[in-house]
């Protein structure tokens, strides 16, 4: 679906009627640089055909080849096909689809389009949204018991104001959250899928752990899994470790279950870079982002269930401190991305034009190690600079296409092609996916998953089922393997399955049902 930006429209001149030099001739095989815009929802962009005309414009204005488009924002959808329903934002009325149109504008202009969702934002008004299938109806603040899904602090908060989160621990939101992913998939010709707030939410009371995840029902399957009676402390460094697991465990899961639909869809991710980077305060684990919102997008690299991460590196250049922690996490982003890729996204509304253009070429240049980011992703279009209020956007707008492509040292002076996928689009590996449950349909959770290779070539690999008794192993080398399953405490054992490994298919390891110990 990769698709690049034809020469004529690259001309953002003719397009936009803007004084913007147009940049040189296209090459046949133009190198391959992520460069996009967020469109958020919250401001003029997607709301009517016309804004997404602009918008097309003002991206192949800056040589873009890519939009990162808000699609769903608290679980609603600007879009009329998913099972999120569709916005009460005032956008035009239906039939008109905000993501169709923007998809149909965009491809025509050879832009990939990645829909944005918000994965832990439940609501954030006094006022319900009116549909009575919407998630905070159903079970937000009026839910009890299992159909509560709120996400909740150790102090019993679970109203930030009127923000309303869910917790990624509760099995139930869990399922929602791949349906609607894969919902979006199956029903637009989208360009892959970018998450947002895959993690924990912020406001904790320090910045060394997390004071969420205390739903009743993520705290039992807590206590289930260890064996434990008492409510851990936010510090607790093994209910940190299971919350945190709780967030790996949907990524596997959503990057598995777009698999199923798309296999060539990209998944992607907007990552936190709170504060200094790895490099200060003393390597990843020790960074806000893994301890205080218990996100380990590095570790999702790691294991090949991210495809992209784009980093929030929202940092002030003209602050020297935040100058400093922008610097660091552009060298991590570069040296971490592996076999995977890491796209660097700084806040254009925090700086002025000049300052974000010394951060895109900070973005794209070489580390130490001599590795270089995948890209750029300018946050956001809407605000293109902190200069906004004053000079106003269409001027801030068209002097950012011109720093970024025309001048000295022009970052984005030629076309470029979005990054390709070759473990998507040539794939080498496999995958193998399944469920476990007990006679009574009962999954279950937390189970251990044990893969032995059968054939040379292959590794051994160990996975916990999830709270639905789902279970996944992303790219796994070819071949046969063992698949045990170690029950939890009073669950007799099944025997072992044998389980065939393809290149580019999903295997379903199939277990039958488990009773309870004898």
């Amino acid at each position: 679906m990769r698709r690049l930006l034809p020469t004529l429209l690259a001309c953002a001149g003719l397009l936009t009627g803007t004084a913007v030099a147009a940049p040189a001739q296209a090459e046949d095989n133009p190198p391959e640089q992520w460069r996009s815009y967020w469109v958020d929802a919250f401001n003029e962009g997607i709301y009517t055909p016309d804004q997404v005309g602009t918008l097309i414009d003002d991206a192949l204005a800056v040589n873009a080849n890519a939009l990162i488009v808000q699609t769903a924002r608290r679980y609603d959808c600007f879009c009329n096909r998913a099972l999120y329903p569709r916005t009460d934002a005032a956008i035009d009325p239906a039939p008109y689809d905000p993501l169709d149109e923007v998809i149909e504008q965009a491809h025509a202009a050879g832009l990939e389009v990645h829909a944005w969702v918000n994965v832990n934002t439940m609501w954030n008004s006094a006022t319900p949204p009116r549909s009575a299938d919407h998630v905070f109806n159903r079970h937000g603040p009026g839910a009890t018991g299992a159909d509560r899904w709120l996400n909740r602090k150790a102090d019993g908060t679970e109203l930030v104001g009127a923000n309303a989160y869910v917790d990624p621990g509760h099995p139930d939101a869990v399922e929602y959250i791949v349906s609607a992913v894969q919902s979006i998939v199956r029903e637009y010709d989208v360009d892959g899928v970018n998450l947002d707030y895959i993690r924990y939410p912020d406001g904790s009371s320090t910045t060394t752990h997390s004071d969420w995840g205390y739903n009743e029902v993520s705290l039992e399957r807590f206590r289930q899994a260890t064996g434990r009676t008492d409510t851990p402390d936010p510090a607790d460094a093994q209910w940190s470790d299971w919350r945190r697991d709780q967030v790996t465990n949907l990524v596997r899961r959503v990057y598995l279950g777009m698999w199923e639909v798309d296999p060539r869809a990209r998944l992607s991710m907007d990552a936190v870079t709170y504060g200094f980077g790895p490099q200060s305060t003393g390597g990843w684990e020790t960074t806000r982002t893994y301890r205080e919102v218990l996100q380990d997008w590095s570790g999702w690299l790691d294991e090949g269930i991210m495809d992209t991460v784009v980093a929030m590196n929202y940092k002030r250049e003209w602050n020297q401190d935040q100058a400093r922690m922008f610097a660091e996490w552009t060298e991590y982003l570069a040296d971490a991305q592996g076999e995977r890729q890491a796209v660097n996204g700084p806040a254009l509304y925090l700086n002025s034009v000049s300052d974000s253009l010394a951060q895109a070429r900070l973005s794209l240049a070489p580390t130490e190690a001599g590795n270089t980011a995948a890209g750029w992703s300018g946050y956001s279009y809407a605000n293109p600079s902190m200069d906004v209020p004053e000079a106003g956007r269409p001027a801030e707008q068209e002097r950012l296409a011109e720093a970024l492509t025309s001048g000295p040292d022009a970052p984005f002076a030629e076309e470029a092609s979005v990054p390709g996928m070759p473990w998507k689009a040539r794939p080498d590996d496999g995958h193998i996916t399944g469920e476990l449950a007990l006679r009574d349909g009962t999954p279950l959770d937390g189970a251990e998953v044990t893969l032995t290779p059968l054939t040379p070539g292959g590794e051994r690999h160990t996975r916990r089922a999830d709270g639905s008794g789902w279970f996944g192993f992303a790219h796994v080398e070819p071949g046969l393997y063992l698949a045990r399953v170690a029950p939890p405490r009073g669950v007799e054992r099944v025997p072992a399955e044998v389980v065939r490994v393809q290149r580019g298919t999903i295997a379903e390891a199939e277990f039958p049902a488990f009773g309870p110990r004898r």
